[in-house]
């Protein structure tokens, strides 16, 4: 049985930075892709980031791209988040998520795709 334990989460000033971790386990080979997505209290689930695994590509959110940095490591079992540059609009419940049958790159943002979900980090960045 696949599971997900994300860790990192806590809350920081505007402007500073956090770095998220995520250990994928339960996998006889590792995931295809592994994604960050966040949910805001009142908002859907929208996706942040995720890396293909094969070829180490990734993908960001506009809102993101240039503050945020995904990787994994080399058994492509554990993913990392870097959160620089924080805004209180990064406020959020930030959830690990992967797949072995992985969305082409222009549908990564669709959660759908994805059956294995953390129980989350949170993540509260204050003006």
């Amino acid at each position: 049985q696949v599971q997900l334990v994300e860790s990192g989460g806590g809350s920081v000033q505007a402007g500073g930075s956090l770095r998220l971790a995520c250990v994928a386990s339960g996998y006889t080979n590792s995931p295809t892709c592994m994604a960050w997505f966040r949910q805001a209290p009142g908002k859907g689930r929208e996706g942040v980031a995720v890396v293909y695994t094969d070829d180490g590509n990734t993908y960001y959110a506009d809102s993101v791209k240039g503050r945020f940095a995904i990787s994994q490591d080399n058994s492509k079992k554990k993913e990392y988040l870097q959160m620089d540059m924080l805004k209180p609009e990064d406020s959020a419940m930030y959830y690990c998520a992967t797949a072995s049958l992985c969305p082409s790159a222009d549908l990564w943002d669709d959660k759908d795709w994805y059956p294995y979900w953390g129980q989350g980090a949170q993540v509260t960045v204050s003006s």
